[in-house]
């Protein structure tokens, strides 16, 4: 790197620490630790845990939380997310997949990092009683997607104040429909994240202390895939079985067998999950009915896996169901509920994200996790571009115990807002101050986002 390259990123270094804090800053040339870029995200969650921001954050959280919308519906939630980016003077495109917001603050010009945050609530009932409850029946924000939005507008506001500094463009992506409508593939498919160069993401885990991430590099969370399957045989009285083709008795064994697949065709050492989770068949104590609907999901850690037990579950149900004389089909709801790939995390990023969060909390509460086998549509950007998603933790023994997501007693600790946010805003300010002179970009080929 030239003599002028650096003297502008550590220029660029200075006025940042100097809006951060009006003390004098002294640093020297060196190492990110001695050049300042490791205190940017110290005195970022120091900005963030402001009164003023952390009462603004709590106070759009509420409102979301208040009007939950599922995917693909998420209209006042992308109203909202609109008007507060208008407050701020930042630009965006929209409608993007439908309900989605792609938000742009800085150069407008390459590098490109994004910060991306999923909108969508759950088809649940709250069952916590408190002020700002659900309004809409049946629909709740159980998994702190309210959470991850603030947090990201948490960010803008911050990165929005040091927009100056930015050498690049933080892309703020506000995303419908991540609970299995596959949202973040729609995001792709619209080409806002063509020049991209790195994104990362967030979710909230209430079983891990408020102040604490925890992720790890590779594979951290399952691909996953839905099924649903008709077995259909010959209905007749419950006495008289031997005039009847019982599809209850197939799907039985059907259910039995799609266990072995992981039991006994998968290698132990490969994690694999199939589960039946829908079971519906019959209304009367006595009628052998015409056929049978199951349904579940199979989660595997790698695409040659999951390919694998997605064509040996059709095989066994649609086998199987032929043992009891029974014919079967199996819908694997592709289009409703579009697979997700596993979510693996870059190594090069990993590394990054655990310097920033190590200097932001301290290296002994920056954790690495084990693998997980919920999913997350954050894997689709990942096939795609560099990508790191982090787990935030928010539990407060003193606040008593937090249900796990997508419980209808599930609740947000708000304290955790301005770790989200602080963290959002020093992953991507720090990425372009610390690789942007490091990545090439092709002359006369920039794209002007804004």
């Amino acid at each position: 790197m030239g003599g002028a390259t650096s003297f502008s990123k550590w220029v660029s270094v200075v006025f940042v620490l100097h809006l951060l804090n009006p003390c004098p800053v002294r640093f020297s040339h060196g190492s990110s630790s001695s050049n300042g870029l490791s205190d940017i995200p110290k005195k970022l969650l120091n900005f963030a845990k402001r009164q003023e921001l952390v009462d603004w954050m709590i106070g759009i959280r509420r409102k979301i939380h208040q009007n939950p919308e599922l995917g693909y519906q998420e209209f006042e939630t992308s109203q909202l997310i609109r008007s507060e980016l208008d407050k701020m003077g930042i630009k965006y495109k929209h409608p993007v997949a439908v309900t989605g917001v792609v938000g742009f603050i800085g150069t407008g010009e390459p590098p490109f990092v994004a910060l991306r945050a999923d909108m969508d609530s759950l088809p649940l009932q709250e069952m916590v009683e408190w002020e700002y409850k659900s309004k809409i029946p049946g629909k709740m924000h159980a998994c702190g997607h309210d959470g991850h939005v603030t947090m990201l507008l948490g960010a803008a506001k911050i990165l929005q104040e040091h927009r100056k500094e930015l050498k690049g463009t933080v892309v703020l992506v506000f995303q419908p429909a991540e609970e299995g409508g596959g949202g973040a593939h729609k995001v792709l498919e619209a080409g806002v994240l063509e020049k991209v160069n790195a994104i990362f993401g967030l979710h909230v885990d209430p079983n891990l202390p408020i102040g604490e991430v925890a992720s790890r590099p590779g594979p951290l969370l399952a691909g996953s895939g839905f099924f649903e399957a008709v077995i259909g045989g010959k209905g007749g009285h419950a006495a008289i079985p031997q005039h009847s083709i019982d599809p209850i008795l197939a799907a039985s064994n059907v259910i039995v067998s799609l266990q072995h697949l992981v039991s006994r065709e998968a290698d132990p050492l490969d994690s694999q999950v199939v589960t039946v989770a829908k079971f519906q068949g019959g209304g009367a104590f006595n009628v052998i009915p015409d056929s049978v609907l199951i349904g579940g999901t199979f989660r595997a850690f790698s695409k040659e896996s999951f390919t694998q037990l997605k064509q040996r579950i059709e095989e066994v149900i649609i086998g199987q169901a032929a043992v009891q004389r029974c014919s079967a089909t199996v819908d694997f709801l592709a289009k409703e509920k579009p697979f997700f790939p596993p979510t693996i995390n870059n190594n090069d990023l990993h590394k990054y994200f655990q310097t920033v969060a190590g200097d932001m909390l301290d290296t002994q509460k920056v954790k690495v996790m084990a693998p997980v086998m919920g999913s997350e549509d954050f894997s689709f950007y990942q096939e795609v571009m560099p990508g790191y998603f982090f787990f935030l933790g928010m539990k407060n023994e003193t606040l008593g115990k937090v249900e796990s997501i997508h419980s209808p007693y599930f609740t947000l600790n708000e304290d955790a807002l301005p770790y989200g946010a602080a963290l959002h805003a020093s992953l991507a300010l720090r990425y372009l101050l610390e690789f942007g002179p490091k990545i090439s970009l092709p002359e006369g080929n920039h794209r002007d986002e804004l």
